[in-house]
């Protein structure tokens, strides 16, 4: 029954008096609230009613018109119901009655034997029509003077007038301050006030009267307020991080709104602390938020006092509030030390550092350049920490490569000197021929597993030693065993079917694993049958080829 509209109106339908009181609506967004109070008050559904003196044993029909026609009771939008309480009389109920409702209505009573009428005025009192046109008669800096003709008053006195204007930078129309501050409903002219200096306004005006508040009137032409001196500095002056011997002065502009003008700029004033002449620089873009002065003989963390004003074609405005700024540290001067790189794989690099601590200039992290042996160092590739950080691992990188890196300092001012270049290959890449030939017994728990070495290629890095990794089948994890040897013993821990691979290790990495083996054990770990078993996989083709199976009959079982 009550409706939130999208546009946030409220909609209350079949209203009853206990609809009736104060409804307040409330916007709300990240800079405040605004808020509206609304009295509704619910009318009774008017009522017409018709009475008619007959002869008894005659049938009586009513019909009504209004203005001349016959009402059509299912054609009029459900505003006319036709009540017959009594066999001589009849009621006409007018629900949600509209200022088109008002007029005359008839009432035609008919027999078999003869037909009267009769007519009655119905009066509809409704809140004011929209006023006439908004004319625009004096306009000065902050003022604008308006007159208009007043609208229907549909049959209740207007009692007052509300002024609203709408701006580029206003969100839709809003009630404007005006003198007198009440326009009585005999007035048809006020002076709106407090408007802002050189910006366009449209206005137009609504009439209220006891039954409630009406449409606005059409929008007047545009105007525009005259120049004046501005009148709103700066927000929010502070500083920012700059170069050595800079003084780096920030603002939050002025919106055009406030501007009050052409011509309109910045002056920006400063001077050493505990020092009494002004330096004043003009910034004449009224966009500008920043502001750097330099000077070689300024040290670093010099304090400042700074202000920020205003001025257009028509003058100088104010000042902000004084503020302490003081002079950049400028960007970090000394360059890390004991730079070391170190290779870790075929796509890896460690680099680490050591940085001189300063008491200017501190940096807020360090870049990393590296780039390879045939390249420019302007083709440098560049990767950045934060903080302290004193190294950094170096990925994806191409195997068997030598690189040269460089580490520097930087923070907001910019970047400190490189240090000295330092040199670092990858390493080869791993093998990549699988171990071959894989031989397995199994006994009970126990797999001893033995193949052929792993011989690697020229560019590829030499074989250190193996891994053997076995997992449970249906699980992602696996237990590794690493070996120089070309032969290694696995318990299997737990029932069930296990995934063996071999893999050879190397300095740039793992190389390629061998075809998987799967190997069900029995006992859970303990050896509870004789019975072992010789298995060969052979790498020689495509296919696995089970090549000898020993069976031992067990005795304990």
């Amino acid at each position: 029954r009550i409706t939130i509209l999208p546009h946030g109106s409220l909609r209350i339908l079949n209203a009853s008096k206990s609809d009736e009181g104060r409804y307040l609506c409330q916007g709300v967004n990240i800079f405040g609230s605004a808020e509206i109070i609304a009295s509704v008050s619910v009318k009774e559904s008017t009522v017409l009613s018709c009475k008619a003196l007959h002869d008894s044993t005659m049938d009586v029909t009513f019909y009504w018109t209004h203005n001349g026609q016959p009402i059509d009771f299912e054609k009029e939008g459900g505003h006319f119901e036709s009540i017959k309480a009594q066999a001589s009389s009849a009621d006409l109920m007018i629900r949600n009655i509209l200022l088109m409702h008002a007029g005359r209505y008839g009432c035609r009573v008919q027999t078999a034997a003869d037909t009267v009428s009769d007519e009655t005025e119905l009066l509809v009192r409704g809140p004011p029509g929209p006023p006439g046109v908004v004319i625009v008669e004096e306009i000065t800096d902050t003022t604008a003077t308006l007159s208009w003709s007043p609208g229907a008053d549909n049959h209740s006195p207007i009692s007052l007038y509300n002024l609203q204007a709408r701006s580029p930078f206003s969100l839709g129309w809003q009630t404007v301050k005006t003198v007198p501050d009440l326009i009585s409903g005999d007035m048809e002219s006020a002076m709106a006030v407090e408007l802002n200096p050189w910006v366009e306004y449209e206005f137009r005006v609504v009439a209220t009267n006891k039954i409630g508040t009406g449409d606005p009137s059409a929008p007047s032409r545009v105007i525009r307020t005259n120049e004046a001196v501005p009148k709103t500095p700066p927000a929010n002056v502070s500083g920012r991080s700059g170069r050595r011997h800079e003084l780096v002065i920030a603002w939050e502009p002025v919106s055009e709104e406030f501007q009050s003008g052409e011509g309109f700029g910045y002056i920006v004033a400063f001077r050493p602390n505990g020092t009494r002449g002004w330096k004043e620089k003009m910034v004449t873009s009224s966009d500008a938020s920043k502001f750097i002065y330099r000077d070689e003989s300024v040290p670093p963390l010099t304090p400042f006092e700074v202000k920020v004003g205003v001025y257009n074609n028509k003058g100088d405005g104010p000042f902000s509030p004084i503020v302490v700024i003081c002079s950049a540290e400028g960007e970090p001067t000394a360059a890390p030390i004991d730079v070391k790189a170190t290779s870790l794989s075929v796509s890896e690099i460690l680099v680490a550092w050591k940085h001189i601590k300063e008491s200017l200039g501190r940096p807020q992290g360090f870049e990393v350049g590296y780039w390879k042996d045939m390249q420019q160092e302007e083709a440098a590739e560049k990767v950045k920490t934060e903080g302290n950080e004193s190294s950094i691992l170096l990925t994806g990188l191409e195997g068997n490569t030598l690189y040269h890196l460089t580490v520097r300092a930087y923070n907001a001012a910019g970047y400190g000197p490189p240090s000295t270049a330092v040199h670092a290959a990858t390493k080869k890449s791993p093998p990549s021929q699988a171990p071959g030939n894989i031989m397995w017994i199994q006994d009970g728990s126990h797999v001893s597993l033995g193949w052929e070495p792993v011989r690697p290629l020229a560019n590829e890095s030499d074989v250190m030693g193996y891994k053997v990794l076995f997992r449970q089948e249906g699980q992602s994890n696996s237990q590794v065993i690493e070996t120089q040897k070309t032969s290694a013993v696995v318990l299997l821990p737990d029932v069930g079917v296990y995934i063996i691979e071999v893999c050879a290790v190397s300095e740039g990495g793992d190389g390629t694993a061998s075809p998987q083996i799967r190997v069900p054990s029995f006992s859970g770990g303990k050896v509870t049958s004789a019975q072992s078993t010789l298995h060969v996989l052979s790498t020689s083709s495509s296919s696995v080829t089970l090549l000898l199976a020993l069976m031992v009959p067990s005795t304990s079982w």
